[in-house]
C-alpha cells in the first residue's frame, strides 16, 4: 500500500497539471569525521533541522543523531497547480555521531530513508520532525498524507540500533487510516523478537482484529532500507 502510494505521488509530480518543474538535481555532501558540536557537521548551506541525544554505545557519554537539511533557494519551487504555492523540495540528511572525549565522531550517514519532498498534494514526509534516542536506539517517524491522489494516511516509525558504523533496522511500526472509509491497518515488527503483528480495524470501533507471525530473518540496514516511504518490511 505505501509503495503505491508513493510511486502515484512521484507519478503526481511530472503530471503538466500540477505544474511544478522538475527539483534540481542537489548532491549530498559527505560530513566531517569530527566536530566539536552537532551543529558543527552542518556544511555550508545546511542547517540542523532536528536532533536528539542519548547513550548509542553504552559508555555512559551522550551520543546523538541529528538531520541536516539543504537551505538551496533554487530548489524551492513556484507551483502553478494543486497545492501550495511553493513548495521546499530541499534534501535532507540523517547522521548518527558518537560522543568523544572532546566532540563527536562521526558513524554514519544517511540521505535516503527520509525521502526529498516532490509532491505538492503530498506533506512533507518528515514535516513533524520525529527524531529521538530511546533505549539505546534511534527512532525516526515519516508520515504520509496526500491531498489528492489518496485516501490513505499513514504514519511510519523506524527503530534502528547502532552497530559498529552500521544503522540496523530493529523495529518497524506503520498505521494506516483509509479516510473515505474509516478502516484502520497497523503492521508492527519487532526483528530482535522474531515476531510480527497485523492489525485491521475501524476508527467507528476499539476492536482490532490482530494476527500474529515470524518476523523476517534479514534485519536491513538503514541503506538498504531506501525510501523510508516505500520500504515493505514483508519484501
Amino acid at each position: 500500500m505505501i509503495r503505491t502510494l508513493a510511486f502515484a505521488a512521484f507519478a503526481a509530480v511530472a503530471s503538466p497539471a500540477l505544474a511544478l518543474d522538475k527539483p534540481p538535481a542537489a548532491p549530498i555532501p559527505t560530513l566531517a569525521a569530527t566536530a566539536s558540536t552537532i551543529e558543527g557537521f552542518a556544511p555550508q548551506g545546511w542547517r540542523v533541522e532536528a536532533k536528539a541525544e542519548g547513550d548509542l554505545d553504552g559508555d555512559g557519554r551522550p551520543d546523538a543523531a541529528f538531520v541536516l537539511r539543504a537551505a538551496d533557494p533554487r530548489n524551492v519551487l513556484k507551483n502553478k497547480g494543486l497545492g501550495p504555492p511553493q513548495l521546499d523540495t530541499n534534501p535532507r540528511l540523517l547522521a548518527v555521531v558518537i560522543g568523544q572525549p572532546a566532540g563527536y565522531a562521526l558513524m554514519t550517514q544517511n540521505a535516503t530513508l527520509i525521502p526529498r519532498h516532490v509532491d505538492p498534494v503530498m506533506d512533507d514526509p518528515f514535516g513533524d520532525r520525529e527524531l529521538s534516542i530511546e533505549r539505546g536506539a534511534v527512532k525516526v517517524g515519516l508520515a504520509l498524507f496526500m491531498s489528492a491522489g489518496g485516501w490513505d494516511m499513514s504514519r511510519i516509525t523506524f527503530t534502528l540500533r547502532l552497530e559498529g558504523e552500521v544503522l540496523r533496522l530493529i523495529g518497524y511500526d506503520r498505521s494506516t487510516v483509509t479516510r473515505n472509509t474509516g478502516a484502520m491497518q497497523t503492521l508492527s515488527v519487532n526483528y530482535l523478537a522474531g515476531r510480527m503483528s497485523r492489525g485491521e480495524g475501524s476508527i467507528e470501533s476499539d476492536k482490532t482484529k490482530t494476527v500474529w507471525s515470524k518476523a523476517p530473518r534479514r534485519r536491513p540496514t538503514i541503506t538498504e532500507i531506501g525510501d523510508g516511504l516505500a520500504f515493505d518490511p514483508e519484501r
